[in-house]
């Protein structure tokens, strides 16, 4: 007898305390089992496709990608923070819509989206083994080892693994004591170096206009105004050497009446 293909057409998703998406309720009840079921939204969806671009220079394969997920658009709100979805064929890369991305794990060992975690912790061992000067090189079981530790701590604490966080832990994952030039660039750190600058309002910016000391401002403009005094100075010279041509008279240039005289 054949397997039933799965009926997978809408789901119903609601936004957690952690305000990330998980699956309320979806058409294919037989083939998914949402406990624990999360689903990625439209921003976290672009998030990851930014992390992923510095592994294109590794072979990273966005057929994987699209494999990995079924997109939904949302068909209606319903209040609440429930949001009803439905299924559409659109792929991730080829669409301006606001896309949701429920991750194929009808097969968890090895259905697509397991294939799209192997494939993109492989490639991050790759980069990060170029980017960084380590002692010895760093191995793909060292990376799972760790990444699986803090999922199982996770579990034991009764939290379950939100496919988004699943994901970003292992794009930016860096071993301890290390650190990637992309993370000296770190946004977030120069907000908060930002931050640490303090704001001067309108009551402190009018007592520093007060204080005559910090006001060398006046002094440039005194200082530009006595050269300009200088300049008007230097116009009515000209001018007052200039009147004898306008009278008619012929006027020697300096120096050439004291030149003639020594002849």
């Amino acid at each position: 007898m054949a397997k039933a293909k799965p009926q997978l057409e809408w789901c119903i998703v609601r936004i957690g305390e952690d305000l990330n998406w998980w699956v309320d309720e979806i058409s294919d009840e037989m083939h998914w089992d949402i406990d624990g079921l999360s689903i990625i939204d439209p921003r976290q969806t672009s998030y990851i496709i930014d992390l992923i671009d510095p592994l294109n220079d590794y072979g990273f394969d966005f057929n994987i990608l699209e494999a990995a997920f079924f997109r939904f658009r949302i068909d209606k709100d319903l209040g609440q923070g429930r949001v009803r979805l439905e299924r559409v064929n659109d792929a991730l890369l080829d669409t301006e819509e606001q896309l949701f991305a429920l991750p194929n794990v009808i097969d968890e060992e090895t259905g697509p989206y397991a294939d799209l975690i192997d494939h993109i912790t492989k490639l991050r061992v790759k980069l990060l083994n170029d980017t960084i000067d380590f002692e010895q090189k760093l191995t793909l079981d060292e990376i799972e080892d760790e990444i699986r530790e803090e999922q199982n701590n996770s579990l034991i604490e009764g939290s379950a693994i939100h496919v988004f966080n699943e994901i970003i832990n292992i794009l930016e994952y860096v071993p301890a004591g290390y650190e990637t030039d992309d993370d000296l660039k770190d946004p977030d750190i120069e907000k908060e170096v930002s931050e640490e600058i303090p704001e001067i309002d309108e009551a402190e910016e009018q007592e520093f206009e007060k204080d005559e000391s910090l006001r060398w401002d006046d002094d440039d403009e005194e200082e530009g105004e006595d050269l300009d005094a200088l300049e008007d100075d230097d116009d009515e010279i000209d001018l007052d050497e200039s009147d004898g041509e306008e009278d008619g008279e012929q006027v020697e240039p300096r120096g050439q009446g004291q030149g003639q005289g020594l002849k």
